[in-house]
């Protein structure tokens, strides 16, 4: 499964990335910076700066993780749009899977 999020900052993201990882929330975060978003909030068009995370997580970990970033981040509404994942390779979706189910 991946898990798109906006965050305000590098380091927010950073931070945030690798609090979901040592969690076992997710297997990897991808930090995409300076991304422009434009949108309809509290009456009227906002346009931000932002930082794109790509999520990398199982279904079985999205409640969970979505539960913590909603606690954790910033925004009054964070941006959290989870996709399934229906074609991924074999060997990274075991990977994925393998560090998920470690135990600390």
């Amino acid at each position: 499964m991946l898990v798109v999020l906006t965050t305000t900052s590098v380091g927010k993201g950073e931070s945030l990335a690798e609090r979901l990882v040592e969690n076992k929330l997710a297997a990897c975060v991808q930090i995409v910076p300076q991304i422009t978003s434009v949108y309809f909030w509290k009456g009227k068009v906002q346009k931000e700066n932002e930082q794109l995370l790509l999520i990398k997580t199982t279904e079985d970990k999205y409640s969970e993780l979505e539960k913590f970033i909603a606690e954790s981040h910033s925004y009054e509404v964070p941006e959290i749009v989870a996709i399934r994942s229906e074609n991924v390779s074999g060997p990274y979706q075991a990977w994925v899977e393998e560090y998920l189910l470690l135990k600390s």
